[in-house]
């Protein structure tokens, strides 16, 4: 009797801790998305049910888009600045990954001097945050040009000068790919080149698109160097800084609802990214840290 009862025990166990995690992680995702749900909430509120002023309860009495036609119809530069958010988050994307891809390959296949030294150097350099060299950036980036109405170029320019240092994680996912693949293709006559771009990269899928997320999201998201190199020309901001401006304003309650509008138009596309992404962005971030 007593070896039937243990597995019972022990399922019956199971079966409570497993309860109990899926309340805790339940309340936690109700705690977590409370905001944004107020937020999608408040998008749909009009300025004359708020009357002027906040309202103390979540779910308006009557659903207006009255905030996105607001941002949409031209009345604001939502739209321009949307576009300038798009072009600088895609060319920082394709730029950050194709050469944070080249230089994790070559640290990952290529033995040199100086490539531990190397290595670690960048690493320690890494420790440091980029504020540290704002002001010098900004008065490089304007003897060039490259501030205010050459924002956005000076934007993109500065998140992909330094993506090299950022190696590590796609260096370790290379690391997992067995050398014998290369040796192989070179036997066959295939050259270092070929070899990366016929052989590795097919297998690298996940780790592509995790660099590729990564790289897409810091400038999408970016406020407060972009705000710093922008600063005062209205047609070089991004969505943060432009919905920012919006809720400084006197009529502050006037654009809460289109900064709520705005916020959840900005949310969409990288919610469809991550979702549809999802096991690939997994799959990277688990195969790179596999080595270092």
């Amino acid at each position: 009797m007593s070896k039937t009862y243990k597995p019972r025990s022990m399922s019956g166990k199971r079966k409570a801790g497993n309860i109990a995690a899926y309340i805790a992680l339940i309340l936690i995702s109700i705690i977590w998305l409370f905001p944004f749900f107020g937020i999608l909430m408040q998008s749909f509120r009009s300025y004359h049910e708020m009357g002027g002023g906040m309202v103390d309860y979540v779910i308006p009495k009557k659903f207006s888009l009255d905030s996105y036609k607001a941002i949409l119809s031209g009345e604001t530069n939502f739209l321009l600045w949307y576009k300038n958010t798009v072009i600088i988050a895609f060319c920082v994307a394709v730029l950050q990954t194709i050469i944070i891809v080249c230089v994790s390959y070559v640290l990952s296949r290529s033995r040199f001097k100086g490539r531990t030294l190397l290595m670690r150097f960048w690493l320690v350099l890494g420790m440091f945050p980029g504020f540290l060299t704002m002001i010098c950036l900004y008065f490089l980036l304007k003897q060039f040009g490259l501030t205010q109405s050459g924002a956005i170029p000076g934007l993109i320019l500065v998140s992909v000068a330094s993506s090299g240092m950022g190696y590590y994680v796609c260096k370790g996912f290379f690391d997992t790919i067995p050398k014998e693949i290369d040796e192989a293709a070179k036997i066959d006559g295939a050259t270092s080149s070929q070899v990366m771009v016929k052989m590795i990269l097919p297998l690298s899928k996940p780790i592509l698109i995790y660099t590729a997320l990564t790289a897409f999201m810091a400038p999408w998201n970016d406020y407060i160097f972009a705000s710093y190199i922008a600063f005062g020309n209205d047609k070089s901001y991004n969505v943060a800084v432009a919905m920012y401006r919006w809720v400084k304003t006197n009529d502050y309650q006037g654009y809460f609802t289109r900064f709520c509008a705005g916020g959840v138009l900005i949310a969409i596309p990288v919610t469809i990214l991550f979702m549809a992404l999802q096991r690939y962005y997994v799959e990277g971030v688990t195969g790179g840290a596999v080595k270092g």
